[in-house]
């Protein structure tokens, strides 16, 4: 399951609007606007359709840990294959980790 932010942030993210996604999801539009506003919860199928229909649109869901709950965009092959290539170029080793 996800949260209605969760779902307003990958709908950000992948760029689509209310309207939209309540057509390729087959939730109606304003079930969709009162879950993102937390002012009501669908039913389950309701949010699996809408998962769906996002995550065909691109979005990942990151399940909540120590760290939180999330969202992000999936990489493309095209995407993964240059990250492949620039981790692959050589350079300098550095530690990741930020002070």
């Amino acid at each position: 399951m996800i949260t209605g932010p969760q779902c307003h942030a990958a709908r950000a993210l992948v760029e689509v609007n209310r309207a939209k996604l309540a057509k390729r999801s087959g939730v109606p539009k304003a079930v969709i606007t009162q879950f993102e506003k937390k002012s009501a919860q669908p039913t389950a199928q309701q949010v699996e359709a809408t998962i769906r229909a996002l995550e065909e649109l691109g979005a990942v869901f990151i399940a909540e840990d120590d760290r939180g709950l999330g969202v992000r965009l999936k990489f493309t092959n095209a995407d993964a294959k240059q990250i492949a290539r620039l981790e692959g170029e050589g350079g300098v080793i550095a530690s990741d980790r930020v002070p």
